[in-house]
């Protein structure tokens, strides 16, 4: 098991700072909250995260299966509930695709290695919630 640490500074009102992988980035809220809108906020970040990691598993799988495609994107649809603290409590994540002749059974199986076997974001997420899954061929 390792043990990764990471440190986010607050730098004034609602904003924070911190720095992944040598990269900065900005935490903010909103102006409606306190803040000065200068970056996102911290519960889309976890949706961001969940759909990098599974779109990085997804294009190195379909590498190797030869897959080749000429788009792709994710969308991730999640609920937020009303009382506080607000969190999620479903997420549904939808994996489009753009290609000639595209297997969709193929792209499938890619997903479902993605989701069930190598995303660690999803792994953790489906402890506390329902993530479901789509795939597209637009």
């Amino acid at each position: 098991m390792s043990k990764i640490t990471l440190q986010t500074d607050w730098k004034e009102g609602m904003r924070f700072e911190t720095e992944i992988n040598g990269h900065k980035l900005i935490i903010d809220a909103g102006e409606d909250n306190g803040g000065t809108n200068q970056g996102p906020r911290p519960k889309q970040l976890m949706l961001a995260a969940l759909a990098g990691c599974t779109g990085m598993d997804v294009v190195g799988i379909l590498k190797k299966m030869r897959v080749d495609f000429t788009d792709f994107s994710i969308e991730i649809e999640a609920n937020q509930t009303e009382e506080h603290p607000k969190h999620y409590d479903a997420m549904k994540v939808i994996y489009k695709f753009k290609g000639n002749n595209l297997d969709m059974e193929k792209l499938q199986k890619a997903v479902s290695l993605s989701e069930e076997r190598y995303c660690g974001v999803s792994a953790v997420y489906k402890k506390a919630m329902p993530v479901t899954f789509e795939v597209r061929i637009e």
